[in-house]
């Protein structure tokens, strides 16, 4: 399989895993079958289903899979993985349970520890976004989720380039997370108070944040906050294949993965 066999796989597996979120999220009759994880994060029957759902399409690929929800192998074989998926079947589960819209899909494709490949599907705004590193970054809007168009050239051919042409923005914009606004966030804040004119906060659930940045929405995204790996990976290689990065809060070196540890660093996204 090339990378583009490899990117609309993603995508058509992304927004099946939409529509089988959406159908839990939208049920009258679901409590969402909430549990807690080890970490004490929620864990929701949609997540499960999103797994799964995920695991029919990438296990017909050649490459292993780390997934939030799956059994996560070893560091002694993982290092072994030099391309891997890692997935986050619903990033956003709290955005989910308060139903406010802003959770998402999140599939990478992962290559000696740079994500080279990615898709995030946005379920309730029907806003898909795709990039792989050659070809570049692309968002879609009013994609149905379980749609998955023919192939890859259909998919694209509504599509937008990334960044995005923006209306007039009279403001330095941040983006910061909904659920995890910390004092180091507010001090950086203060510091871009003091650097530019005006600065404008908006805040954004789960991978959304990247993809405002990858945009152009936003022009930056501190996160001084806890995430895993399958948190940013995707957004991670559409922000590289729209011209921006993630990176160390020292701006030098970009977020690695397939670490043995798989907790992020703090990072700044720009």
């Amino acid at each position: 399989m090339n990378s583009m066999d490899l990117l609309y796989c993603a995508a058509c597996a992304a927004l099946a895993a939409g529509k089988d979120i959406l159908d839990v999220y939208l049920d009258p009759n679901s409590d969402f079958g909430i549990e807690k994880k080890a970490d004490n994060s929620p864990l929701t029957i949609a997540d499960k289903k999103a797994h799964e759902r995920i695991m029919t399409y990438l296990t017909q690929t050649p490459y292993p899979v780390l997934s939030e929800e799956g059994k996560h192998m070893d560091y002694a074989v993982r290092k072994e993985w030099n391309t891997l998926w890692i997935v986050d079947p619903l990033d956003g589960t709290k955005e989910f349970i308060k139903k406010n819209g802003e959770f998402t899909v999140n599939i990478a494709l992962v290559k000696e520890g740079v994500p080279v490949l990615g898709v995030i599907y946005v379920p309730v705004k029907e806003e898909l976004y795709l990039a792989e590193e050659q070809l570049g970054a692309f968002k879609l809007q009013h994609i149905a989720p379980g749609s998955c168009p023919e192939n890859l050239e259909s998919l694209l051919a509504g599509a937008c380039k990334l960044p995005m042409e923006q209306p007039e923005k009279n403001a330095f914009v941040v983006v910061a997370s909904r659920s995890h606004l910390t004092p180091e966030t507010q001090e950086y804040i203060e510091k871009m108070e003091s650097l530019h004119e005006k600065v404008e906060t908006r805040s954004s659930g789960s991978s959304i944040k990247i993809c405002l940045v990858a945009e152009g929405a936003a022009d930056v995204y501190p996160r001084f906050a806890p995430t895993m790996e399958w948190d940013t990976a995707a957004g991670h290689a559409i922000a590289r294949a729209a011209g921006k990065n993630i990176w160390h809060t020292d701006l030098q070196s970009p977020l690695q993965y397939n670490k043995e540890d798989l907790l992020n660093p703090w990072f700044i996204v720009q």
